[in-house]
């Protein structure tokens, strides 16, 4: 590693009254969004590095968890997940929040867990064929309602009703109310679409969720050779990951054990072909996904002096990562190779979210 030292923050954004749990730049333009414990959403100018808009989305008392934008759920919105057991959609309209949300799933999933949208890999898949695949593996929504949507879980508004987006679904997982599983959700009509594995079939076959403890992280995307069908990569309390194609709810197509502590963060790279996960060990992990074999193989590891990886980002051009650590720093490598690049020693407390542009 060089041994040049650090280099210093560009900028330091201040403004929140309690610990920042997670934080997302916007796709298309200058912006950052950040969510706080005690439920405070922000939204920064990254240009002028400053607050643009304050909100209370999530009780005090809950706070956030998770914020999350993307392409796919389109340039004017945003989400925000909530310990109160809820996701909330909101507009951003001229550069602050909608005053109501456009969609609230009140999915009663209370846990640290953060939700996923979909990943693409390029090229990507037409909305169309989405909806078309889950059409053709045999998943009917539930009816649907008001208040809810035939699962027990409430809902409230919707993202057809209240926008003119192109047709096709968008999906979101989240660990579900039983916390060793994961559900998607379609933010389209507000419903549930699949639980990986299903309640009937929990333990079938030898594979038990239960068995492993809660979910800690996921990742939904879309690998180039799923033709389309949504998979999902979910890591759990022993240590364990799971692979999962929604085309066979019942069975994961693999099953891994990189880590021997919790697994707190997974990221998959731009091709949809690999990754990093992190974990509550000393352990980072290199691993490769072959969807066309069924197969997680770990590729590379570095050890850690201090245990503990809250986070882990991937680069969109696939050449560098970064990682957030319970000892206060942020770790720079190089993805393809696997090696160390820079430690950044600014922060004073554990570093709970990295994002790499």
């Amino acid at each position: 590693m060089s041994k040049r030292p650090p280099p210093d923050p560009v900028a330091v954004l201040r403004g929140h009254r309690a610990s920042v749990m997670d934080a997302c730049f916007d796709f298309s333009r200058p912006l950052l969004f950040t969510g706080a414990s005690d439920g405070e959403l922000r939204i920064w100018d990254t240009t002028q590095r400053r607050t643009v808009s304050s909100s209370w989305v999530h009780s005090a008392a809950h706070g956030i968890i998770g914020v999350a934008t993307s392409p796919v759920l389109g340039a004017d919105k945003v989400l925000s997940q909530g310990r109160d057991g809820t996701v909330k959609c909101w507009g951003i309209e001229d550069g602050g929040l909608s005053r109501n949300p456009l969609l609230t799933i009140k999915a009663n999933c209370y846990h640290f867990c953060k939700l996923s949208l979909v990943k693409k890999a390029s090229p990507c898949v037409r909305p169309a064929e989405e909806s078309a695949c889950f059409q053709d593996m045999g998943v009917s929504p539930t009816p649907n309602s008001e208040t809810q949507n035939g699962s027990g879980r409430q809902v409230e508004g919707s993202l057809t009703e209240r926008s003119h987006s192109s047709e096709g679904s968008i999906y979101v997982a989240i660990a579900g109310e039983q916390t060793s599983q994961v559900e998607i959700w379609d933010l389209r009509n507000n419903q549930r679409s699949v639980q990986l594995p299903p309640d009937n079939l929990g333990a079938c076959q030898g594979i038990s969720t239960k068995e492993r403890g809660m979910c800690m992280a996921i990742q939904a995307f879309i690998p180039s050779g799923s033709q389309g069908f949504l998979n999902v990569l979910a890591g759990y309390e022993d240590g364990s990951m799971l692979w999962w194609d929604i085309r066979n709810p019942q069975i994961p197509m693999t099953s891994v054990k990189f880590h021997s502590e919790p697994v707190l963060s997974l990221c998959i790279d731009q091709s949809n072909s690999g990754g990093i996960s992190g974990a509550a060990d000393d352990k980072i992990v290199w691993y490769s996904l072959d969807h066309s074999l069924g197969r997680c193989v770990a590729k590379t590891g570095i050890n850690l002096e201090r245990g503990g990886v809250a986070s882990t980002s991937i680069r969109p051009d696939d050449k560098i990562a970064a990682t957030a650590g319970w000892d206060h720093r942020v770790r720079i490598y190089n993805y393809r190779k696997g090696s160390p690049l820079a430690i950044l020693k600014y922060h004073q407390a554990t570093v709970l979210d990295s994002f790499v542009l």
